[in-house]
């Protein structure tokens, strides 16, 4: 038996989204027949909000509801600190931990020749921007420990040379290969404050 036009039509919305397979999209779908009409209108307005509201900060590009994020506009921080990061989950996590006070740079990707993204692909340009107006001196690089996370730090560490600006990297007693992500705040904070001098 095939499914009404409209449940396979949101089914297939849901299996867009990543690690969402057919048995987990049908179970999603049937949980939403079950909502109030009320629920069901927050929820859709939700996700309109997030594509229409959303969008990058023009400073450090996290994302953001205005033209500058809301780290980014917090004088209580210190804007001479920047946290290199690959994307705003990274953000989120060094701020959920309330580990660093700084500000960031989301460079929203990591080099990677073997999949077509190069230098020139993601947000590395405005990092040295940033460097040369707003007079940083300190850049720490918390990329993931992989090939595409040393060699975008190798890359960022380059073009840094010459200025008057300290470079330093997040320790790793974090494994080769792991997802910022799944990192537990004790190992990110120790990560964090036993980072190391590169230039």
């Amino acid at each position: 038996m095939k499914y009404p036009k409209s449940f396979e039509k949101l089914m297939l919305s849901f299996k867009d989204l990543p690690g969402i397979g057919e048995k987990t999209a049908e179970r999603l779908v049937f949980t939403l027949i079950d909502f109030e009409p009320k629920k069901i209108e927050v929820f859709a307005q939700s996700l309109l909000d997030v594509n229409l509201k959303l969008k990058r900060c023009s400073k450090c590009n996290h994302i953001a509801e205005n033209k500058i994020c809301e780290i980014c506009s917090d004088n209580t921080r210190n804007n001479k600190i920047i946290c290199v990061v690959e994307d705003s989950r990274n953000v989120f996590l060094f701020e959920k931990n309330g580990l660093f006070n700084g500000v960031y740079h989301v460079l929203g990707g990591l080099i990677s020749p073997f999949e077509g993204i190069n230098p020139t692909d993601i947000n590395i340009k405005s990092l040295l921007n940033r460097v040369k107006e707003e007079k940083i001196e300190e850049i720490i690089i918390a990329l993931k420990p992989t090939i595409e996370g040393e060699t975008t730090s190798l890359y960022i560490l380059k073009m840094l040379e010459g200025m008057r600006v300290i470079v330093s990297k997040i320790a790793h007693g974090i494994p080769m290969g792991t997802d910022m992500s799944y990192l537990d705040p004790l190992t990110l904070e120790t990560a964090l404050n036993d980072r190391k001098k590169i230039s």
